[in-house]
């Protein structure tokens, strides 16, 4: 065991933040194992390390007995007090019996176990780095494709993003750079793993975060978001101060906000939608771009039927149901969709009450933003 060993074991403590004791104690335990391995040998042994100048001894540890049964781990009572007469039985004698050739072995132990602590401290503090950023964006590389898995390097690690969790409308290709969302970080035996998505609807609401300084600092707050991803999403926004416009921070000057999220996401449509705890306004507003002209909430739990325009009939659905659908994940509510005329012969437009917006010039829904 040399002396550049135990200046390897400080530079690690320094560097990895590995204790140096800890270190010691693994290789100790490591020693005792080659030792016996190497030199077939059952006995209890002690190793002992000297940190001045780097020396290394081995000394089987054997019990004092009035009868010898086992003489790799007992020795008799006269032969102790042959050593020190001051041994009696149940003492414990330690005798050197460190083998000429242990050096070379030690040496070659010494080198594995520090190499695999340090692959382990390394492991941990991966893991401890990126186990606070689940559910965090990152901006990883593009590194290599297989039929399962894209695998995209976080610098310290490469993540996975698996093909259930890439957007339909991309291609992806050695070297592009893409902001993931970090999904899932697991401690296996082989180190961290790391799952991360382009379509979780995480990733869209940090999208927002980044481009947008009134959701970042809580003046505006995401309510909700629903995502098709590739093709269409939806997000509700609010303030608690009335002098700011949730919906036109999110869209910002000329769009230029929006139009980044929509970039990053490679042309997803985007509906910003004024949240509100009123669930009556809040699936109109949902239902962006559609006009919508009364909202009736049913007798069933979270049910609703909505009244549009026969022109608008086809625009509030969305192709193949999807406005619809997103309209419904974003509020958690039910939303039956009727035309004007069929509200009509169904007697249940207008009301009595004269129905909610149909009096109304005000366009309760927001645009949506391609």
């Amino acid at each position: 065991m040399s002396s550049e060993l135990m200046d390897a074991l400080e530079l690690l403590e320094r560097e990895k933040g590995i204790s140096r004791d800890i270190l010691i104690e693994a290789i100790e335990a490591a020693l005792i194992s080659a030792y016996r391995r190497n030199f077939n040998q059952a006995q209890n042994v002690r190793i002992d390390l000297n940190l001045a100048n780097g020396s290394m001894r081995v000394f089987a540890r054997k019990e004092v007995v009035d009868q010898v049964f086992d003489p790799r781990l007992e020795i008799s009572i006269e032969e102790a007090k042959g050593i020190n007469p001051n041994y009696v039985v149940e003492d414990v004698v330690e005798l050197e019996v460190t083998p000429k050739d242990f050096g070379r072995i030690a040496a070659q132990t010494a080198k594995q176990v520090v190499t695999q602590r340090v692959r382990e401290a390394e492991r941990g503090i991966i893991y401890s780095e990126f186990i606070d950023r689940e559910e965090d964006i990152m901006t990883g590389i593009v590194q290599r494709l297989d039929s399962k898995f894209i695998y995209v390097s976080l610098g310290k690690i490469e993540a996975i993003l698996p093909a259930n969790e890439q957007m339909p409308n991309e291609r992806y290709k050695p070297h592009d750079r893409i902001k993931v969302f970090i999904t899932k970080v697991e401690k296996t035996t082989k180190g961290p793993q790391i799952f991360v998505s382009r379509t979780h609807p995480g990733l869209l609401k940090r999208l927002f975060e980044i481009e947008v300084p009134e959701i970042y600092d809580g003046t505006v707050e995401i309510k909700s978001v629903a995502r098709e991803a590739g093709d269409r999403s939806k997000i509700s926004v609010h303030s608690d101060n009335a002098e700011v416009d949730p919906v036109g921070s999110c869209v910002g000057p000329k769009g230029t906000r929006v139009q980044a999220v929509v970039n990053e996401l490679k042309g997803e449509k985007i509906d910003i939608v004024k949240w509100s705890d009123d669930p009556v306004i809040f699936v109109a507003n949902a239902l962006s771009p559609s006009k919508v002209l009364d909202v009736i909430i049913g007798d069933d739990e979270k049910s609703t039927t909505v009244i549009v325009p026969d022109y608008q009939l086809s625009l509030a659905i969305g192709k193949r149901g999807q406005n619809a659908r997103l309209a419904a994940k974003l509020t958690g509510w039910k939303i039956d969709i009727k035309s004007e005329s069929e509200a009509r012969e169904a007697g249940i437009y207008p009301r009595e009450n004269g129905g909610l917006f149909e009096d109304s010039d005000e366009d309760l829904t927001e645009g949506d933003f391609e």
